[in-house]
C-alpha cells in the first residue's frame, strides 16, 4: 500500500509540475504579446482630441483611463485584447459614439502625462478626417438628395458641403469634405443613413493618402 501510495503521489506531482510549467509558459507568451501590443502604433486607432502624434502618444500614455472617465458621453474606450489599438490605450469608434467636441475638452484636461494636449482648443482638434468611401452606397450617387452628413456636422458649412458634380451622365450633389476644417469628430459617420457608413473618419495620413511610395518619380 505504501508503495502504491508513493506512485500515485509521484504521478500527481508530475501532472502538477506540467500544469505549472504550461501556465508559466502561457503567462510568458501573454506578457510578451502585451509588450508587443504596447509598442505598436496602430494606424487605424482614432485617438481623443489633443492626442500627440502616434509614436509620441504611445510613449506618453500610461493607460490610466482618466480621459475615458472624464468623457461625459462615453465616447472613449480603453483597448482590450483582440482590438486593433495598443492594449489599454484610449480610442473611439465614430459609428458607435462620435466625439461631441466639448468646448472644455475634459478628456484632454484629465490627461496627467501630456499624451493629450491639455490646452488644445476643440476647433483645432485633429482626430482624423472624414472621407466619402461608399460612392456606390451614398444616396446622392443613387439620384437622391441626402444631406444628413452636412446637416449634423458641428462645423456646419465649412467641414462638409454639398457640391455639384456629375455621375453616370447626370448631375448630382456630392458630399465634399474640406479637410482643413474637418476635426475627425465622426458625427457624419455616426448619422450616415446607409447600412455601412458611406462616409467614414480615418486617421489623417490614411484619409489624405500620405506621401507617395515612388519618391524617385517625383518632380523636384
Amino acid at each position: 500500500m505504501a508503495s502504491g501510495k508513493r506512485k500515485v503521489n509521484r504521478r500527481t506531482a508530475i501532472v502538477e509540475v506540467a500544469r505549472t510549467a504550461g501556465a508559466v509558459c502561457l503567462g510568458g507568451l501573454s506578457l510578451a504579446a502585451l509588450v508587443r501590443s504596447a509598442d505598436q502604433a496602430d494606424a487605424r486607432a482614432l485617438r481623443p482630441p489633443g492626442a500627440q502624434p502616434e509614436p509620441d502618444f504611445l510613449s506618453a500614455c500610461v493607460r490610466c483611463g482618466l480621459c475615458v472617465q472624464a468623457c461625459p458621453y462615453g465616447t472613449l474606450s480603453l483597448a482590450e485584447w483582440g482590438q486593433e489599438p495598443a492594449v489599454g490605450t484610449p480610442f473611439f469608434t465614430p459609428r458607435e459614439v462620435p466625439c461631441y467636441m466639448c468646448r472644455d475638452v475634459p478628456c484632454a484636461r484629465a490627461c496627467p502625462t501630456g499624451a493629450l494636449d491639455r490646452d488644445i482648443a476643440i476647433s483645432d482638434a485633429d482626430m482624423g478626417v472624414a472621407v466619402l468611401v461608399g460612392h456606390e452606397d451614398c444616396l446622392n450617387y443613387k439620384g437622391m438628395n441626402c444631406s444628413i452628413c452636412v446637416r449634423v456636422c458641428p462645423i456646419r458649412g465649412d467641414a462638409i458641403t454639398l457640391e455639384e458634380g456629375e455621375f453616370n451622365g447626370r448631375k448630382i450633389m456630392v458630399p465634399t469634405v474640406h479637410s482643413a476644417h474637418c476635426t475627425g469628430c465622426g458625427t457624419c459617420e455616426k448619422h450616415c443613413v446607409t447600412g455601412h457608413a458611406s462616409i467614414r473618419v480615418l486617421p489623417r495620413d490614411l484619409g489624405l493618402g500620405g506621401d507617395g511610395r515612388n519618391r524617385a518619380g517625383r518632380a523636384t
